[in-house]
């Protein structure tokens, strides 16, 4: 791999579960050299792209990195404007919300509005799912071809469960999911585009299992509904479908 290809694998090793580093740790998870990976890091350190912590060995994503992520969702006009939908949702229902993207078989949150309840799911901001294992993942691969995901996932031990639940996403034109990433934590999702560039993002609300009833549900996907068909009316999306509740259905 090239030295860019190295550099963005190290930083795809952080996560909310892993947010220090050493060079040993590197080494050990891609499978290089250590002298390769002290050279490797000592040139993101230098960059900007990697810190250490205090005296010690430790590594984390340096500020450029930071500025980086800000400046990515300034740069977009419908980030800024699910941004918008979602932190009033997060004020309106007191859950936490996400704004995510896809990124090959992953998903992760590029932004996050927390909730105000004194019960909510904490922030992962920058967390990585498994983007057929979560709701936001599910919504985004909905719309793109069967073919597409097909070979997206072609060998993969979902690949033949995966156009049943993507179909159900298209006719409901919303996911749900509940414990389904996260162990007492339910989510509700959908996505929205931008056809001038080619952009997709997942609107997201986040719960407590088992905190929300049925008609809770309903009010939340609703709301998420209205902001999202608004946002896909403003930027033309031909791909929106406008949710239906009659088949709402959870992935658990």
């Amino acid at each position: 791999m090239s030295v860019l290809q190295n550099a963005a694998s190290v930083l795809k090793l952080y996560s909310d579960d892993c947010l220090e580093l050493t060079v040993t740790d590197v080494a050990r998870r891609l499978e290089l050299p250590k002298a390769n990976t002290s050279r490797l890091m000592k040139a993101m350190r230098d960059a900007g792209m990697l810190a250490t912590i205090g005296d010690t060995m430790r590594h984390r994503p340096g500020t450029v990195m930071l500025d980086l992520a800000a400046i990515f969702r300034r740069s977009s006009n419908l980030m800024a404007r699910a941004g918008d939908a979602v932190t009033a949702l997060s004020a309106q229902f007191g859950h936490t919300g996400y704004i995510s993207i896809l990124d090959g078989q992953e998903v992760t949150a590029v932004a996050d509005f927390p909730g105000t309840n004194a019960l909510r799911v904490v922030s992962n901001i920058g967390r990585r799912l498994r983007a057929h294992q979560s709701a936001t993942g599910r919504t985004i691969l909905a719309r793109m071809p069967d073919a597409q995901v097909a070979t997206l996932y072609r060998g993969h031990p979902s690949a033949d469960v995966l156009p049943a639940q993507l179909a159900l996403i298209r006719q409901n034109g919303f996911a749900t999911s509940a414990q389904e990433s996260t162990p007492g934590v339910d989510a509700i999702a959908i996505a929205v585009g931008d056809p001038a560039t080619g952009e997709t993002v997942s609107l997201c609300i986040v719960y407590p299992h088992g905190l929300v009833d049925e008609a809770g549900c309903t009010q939340m996907i609703a709301a998420l509904a209205k902001a999202a068909s608004q946002i896909a009316a403003e930027f033309g999306d031909p791909a929106f479908v406008a949710p239906r509740f009659e088949h709402k259905e959870r992935y658990a």
